[in-house]
């Protein structure tokens, strides 16, 4: 399914690259240490994005955003936004993208390192559809922790425990995780519901 979205999304701006491009999102995103940051994050997110396709006002540019935003991922590196936003950069300026448009882009991109409020709708819906796993049900919320966990495994709990518990009770300090009403809606209370069961599990 991603492959079609893809590769249909490139074809309309430049055909003969959209396989290519295609190759490269699925290298990276099958690379072996990808526990949790693959294609099926991908297409959790996408499921999601379609949800709320109508609040979205630059359909396209948040889709480049989701095959992009983490395409560069190392979890001993603090600069894989800024790193998947330059990679996007290129990759669109080689179909002739609309220079605003990559600008925005990369703005989405570049919002997922901190997931903050900002004035633009299409960023909160982009940045809380990659947080909605943290309110999906428990099972399945577990099994991104010990996903997590796995890119992690380089640390020792020793190390990882305190470093994961500061993330968590840094979500629950917030009023509020989802930025958008129609993501708190659905995901707020469950949200802090696991992360709070997983607290009590490290």
């Amino acid at each position: 399914m991603l492959k079609s979205v893809f590769t249909e999304l490139v074809s309309q701006y430049k055909n003969e690259t959209a396989d290519t491009f295609w190759l490269e999102i699925n290298e990276h995103y099958n690379g072996k240490d990808r526990k949790y940051h693959n294609l099926i994050h991908l297409e959790n997110m996408y499921k999601e994005l379609l949800l709320c396709k109508e609040l979205i006002t630059d359909w396209k540019t948040v889709l480049f955003a989701l095959f992009y935003h983490d395409i560069i991922y190392k979890s001993t590196r603090n600069d894989n936004e800024e790193q998947s936003a330059l990679l996007a950069e290129k990759r669109l300026k080689l179909i002739n993208y609309p220079e605003d448009s990559i600008a925005k882009c990369k703005q989405l991109i570049l919002a997922t390192k901190s997931h903050l409020p900002v004035s633009d709708t299409d960023t909160n819906l982009f940045t809380d559809a990659d947080l909605s796993i943290l309110g999906y049900d428990w099972e399945m919320y577990y099994e991104y922790s010990k996903n997590v966990r796995k890119e992690y495994s380089f640390y020792p709990d020793i190390l990882y425990k305190p470093g994961r518990k500061k993330v968590l009770q840094h979500f629950l300090s917030m009023n509020y995780i989802f930025k958008t009403e129609f993501f708190r809606k659905k995901y707020e209370g469950n949200a802090k519901e696991n992360i709070r069961k997983e607290l009590t599990k490290l």
